[in-house]
């Protein structure tokens, strides 16, 4: 079907024929899950989903999907529905499906090396033990997938770290994470802007 033409008679655009940008969040699906320290990187989607306006979520590729269009660019929201440690079947059946190249998914996921609230952007490397992540450079068969890390610290004590990332932030904890949740939306939203090494520039600071 012939695209529309403007009134300089050159082909308009639609949002189909925009470069695609895929933004995912990491999580475990289920209401028992909400609101835990793994799924800070589904908070974050929420937020931008909010933020952008973004319509109700379609179910595809074991994920739900929200679309919204920045910056003459297409994007992706993408929470999957596999739990954490499976996230790399949903990212690469959409990477692959909407054909969009390891460099243009942002990953957003929990970090127990980084102090509660904080942010580190990175344009690739490995897991760093977070197992969502890992399975998605397993995945995709490369380490350069841009990630967002959002610091939840480490468990007290002796504290398993199992029952530390799927348990719920304390209320001194609460307030940090919101900010930080939201600090999240504000850089990825400069990323687009900007690109990656000003984001890493500006925001991989401490989140006092």
């Amino acid at each position: 079907m012939t695209e529309p033409a403007g009134e300089s008679g050159q082909t308009e655009p639609t949002a189909q024929s925009l470069p695609l940008k895929l933004i995912v969040g990491l999580g475990n699906p289920g209401q028992q899950y909400t609101g835990t320290r793994h799924n800070v990187g589904f908070e974050v989607i929420a937020e931008l989903a909010e933020r952008w306006q973004c319509g109700r979520p379609q179910q595809k590729c074991q994920a739900e999907i929200r679309e919204a269009v920045r910056q003459d660019r297409r994007i992706l929201l993408v929470t999957p529905l596999t739990f954490m440690n499976q996230s790399g079947q949903s990212v690469q059946q959409i990477s692959r499906f909407f054909r969009i190249a390891p460099e243009e998914i942002v990953v957003v996921c929990d970090d127990m090396n980084l102090p509660n609230g904080q942010l580190r952007w990175r344009a690739s490397g490995s897991g760093g033990g977070q197992k969502g992540l890992a399975d998605i450079l397993l995945r995709l068969g490369t380490d350069k997938v841009p990630r967002l890390r959002i610091g939840i610290g480490r468990p007290p004590g002796q504290m398993d770290a199992t029952a530390w990332v799927l348990g719920r932030f304390r209320s001194e904890e609460r307030a940090a994470v919101e900010i930080a949740v939201r600090r999240a939306v504000d850089s990825i939203e400069y990323c687009l802007d900007a690109g990656l090494l000003a984001v890493m520039s500006r925001f991989n600071q401490s989140s006092s």
